[in-house]
């Protein structure tokens, strides 16, 4: 299956694309640099031993290869993973031998956040392409929680957006024929992309091959290449290898009728007076 293969490592210029917009898969983010955080910073809710805290989840970084297993769905829940460097994605194995992939993690990502509270893994998650992660326990969580109630709010947020995004994929995926699947899915990566610095005058790194993102969107290789095709002769996507521009965003983001509501960077009211 293609989660225990090993990808080319991402490919960054590609030919065709301006010679000085290419971008670099390797972006490297801390948890104070992800949506939630700097929210609560901008709020001045975050105390120097507050960041220091946060910062203390990622001390243990592990370099990870392509297509390496973080771990099993129905293992033992003892850890849980902030993404340093690189894309991760969990998946459910089906029956027939094929993968239903569930999420893409993106760097400044906390892995693991879904199976808090229950005893097995929910899902297994596994390596895109090379990377870095860094694992933190229960116990480390726990004495997170007791010390700043700011950081409390902070990571119960990072968990509420991550199941947003969840709910959206049930929507778009129940709904949306495949071309407004795509267009959706493309569109939320760029976005998201964005907001970590990696995506530059509408071109970013898309290191996913035909048969991950079927997994992702319910189609087969095959239909994937039609889909990506068709949003091409609109003039809406420029895909080459593992490099995508969107030269018209806002044109995609219409074709998808995109409700970027589950990705919006604020904290309601009550969280904000809570923090």
């Amino acid at each position: 299956m293609w989660f225990s293969k090993t990808l080319p490592h991402t490919q960054i210029f590609v030919q065709g694309f301006s010679n000085d917009s290419f971008l670099f898969g390797e972006i490297s983010v801390t948890l104070l640099d992800t949506v939630v955080f700097r929210a609560l910073a901008r709020q001045a809710a975050l105390t120097a031993d507050d960041k220091a805290l946060l910062l203390g989840l990622e001390l243990n970084p592990k370099r990870v290869t392509s297509g390496e297993v973080l771990w099993q769905e129905r293992t033992p829940v003892d850890a849980f993973c902030v993404v340093k460097e690189g894309w991760v994605c969990s998946y459910r194995n089906m029956g027939n031998g094929t993968a239903q992939i569930l999420k893409f993690y993106l760097p400044g990502d906390i892995i693991g956040l879904r199976d808090f509270g229950f005893p097995q893994r929910l899902a297994s998650v596994s390596m895109i392409n090379d990377g870095v992660i860094s694992s933190f326990t229960y116990r480390q969580l726990f004495e997170l929680f007791g010390h700043s109630r700011s950081l409390a709010v902070g990571i119960t947020a990072m968990a509420a957006r991550q199941q947003a995004m969840l709910s959206e994929r049930l929507v778009y995926m129940g709904r949306c024929d495949a071309h407004e699947r795509l267009a959706h899915f493309l569109y939320e990566l760029y976005l998201r992309l964005d907001r970590i610095g990696a995506v530059t005058e509408g071109e970013f790194t898309l290191p996913l091959s035909q048969e991950q993102i079927g997994d992702a969107l319910g189609l087969s290789s095959v239909h994937v290449s039609r889909t990506f095709s068709m949003l091409r002769d609109q003039g809406l996507v420029q895909r080459e290898r593992q490099h995508v521009r969107l030269p018209d965003p806002e044109g995609l983001a219409r074709l998808a009728e995109f409700n970027n509501t589950y990705l919006d960077e604020s904290l309601s009211a009550a969280f904000q007076s809570f923090a």
